[in-house]
């Protein structure tokens, strides 16, 4: 098995993508009796990746059925529209708010512009692919398709974006999660237990929403979710419900600290230097050393989880004050 991949059991596999570290972003692939669906895809630089992974498992482009992005941020979709050039049988299932943006992503491309800047889009993502549009489709709410018989149920998941759906495999009885239910990395492992924080990129962070998420999704019980950063974690119903509450504690922690600094000068870096403290002081009580090299680690998502921090902050704080407008 090439070094990149990582059987997860129940014909699942982890592929890393490469991006901007290792085993920091997965491509999901799933194998039924001789077919295949790729869940995310990384950007256009894991393709390459992506089709070895087939190879390495003896399957062929056009054992593919399926490529089902969780959303449409670049990390999870970027590839898709290049990786699918090379898979003639294969459909894309977009969720419905998304599915434009992989046909044309001409507003995707300037959207994550004004977030990353020129020169980081062209070394991480490179220049987007359109998907035909005769090739994709739009999911809805409890949908269910099917790979060589296997069922796969697609809900829709706002509270990390409302173009955001996951996707639940009764086999494994796992959730592919892609955001919403926050970051996992493995060098956090402590004993065999993850740690979890929750992903509040830009733009669309409604942290009701999400909370309405998690709870759907525990309903299910599932035993693991397959978190895109980065791989399986859970391993019993107890267990995710751990990470659950963990997650979920640190939005509201995340949310009165947005709050509290809501008129702040230099709010971003404010915001900034809490979320990383925060996060460092929950590794320190996980077990983890939460040093240098940890901080540098979470240092780009302290500073994308403020920026939709402060997305969010400015919307609350239009609306309450369009609340307060005289009838």
């Amino acid at each position: 098995m090439l070094d990149f991949i990582e059987d997860l059991g129940h014909g699942i596999y982890a592929i890393d993508t490469g991006f901007q570290r290792p085993r920091f972003d997965a491509a999901f692939l799933m194998v039924e009796d001789g077919r295949a669906a790729f869940i995310d895809t990384g950007t256009n630089h894991a393709v390459p990746r992506l089709l070895a992974a087939l190879n390495a498992l003896g399957l062929a482009p056009d054992a593919v059925d399926w490529v089902i992005p969780t959303h449409v941020h670049l990390d999870h979709a970027g590839g898709v529209g290049l990786l699918m050039q090379a898979l003639p049988r294969a459909r894309a299932l977009v969720h419905p708010r998304g599915l434009r943006h992989m046909v044309d992503p001409k507003a995707l491309w300037l959207g994550a512009l004004a977030v990353y800047g020129e020169e980081e889009m062209q070394r991480s993502y490179g220049k987007l692919v359109p998907v035909p549009a005769e090739r994709a489709e739009a999911t809805h709410d409890e949908q269910i398709v099917h790979l060589a018989g296997r069922p796969l149920r697609l809900i829709d998941t706002p509270g990390h974006a409302r173009h955001h759906h996951a996707v639940w495999d009764e086999r494994s009885r796992s959730w592919f999660t892609g955001d919403t239910f926050g970051l996992s990395y493995r060098a956090f492992d402590i004993d065999g237990r993850a740690w979890i924080l929750p992903t509040t990129t830009p733009v669309q962070f409604e942290p009701d929403a999400l909370r309405a998420t998690v709870a759907r999704l525990l309903a299910a019980e599932p035993l693991s979710m397959l978190v895109t950063h980065y791989g399986r974690i859970g391993g019993s119903v107890d267990e995710v419900r751990r990470l659950a509450a963990l997650m979920l504690e640190q939005v509201g922690d995340m949310v009165a600290l947005a709050r509290s600094l809501r008129t702040a000068p230099q709010r971003h870096e404010q915001l900034k230097a809490g979320l990383l403290d925060g996060y460092l002081a929950r590794l320190r009580a996980h077990g983890h050393a939460a040093d240098a090299a940890a901080a540098d680690w979470l240092a780009l998502d302290a500073d994308l989880n403020a920026q939709g921090l402060a997305v969010w902050l400015d919307r609350e704080t239009a609306q309450a004050a369009q609340a307060a407008q005289p009838a």
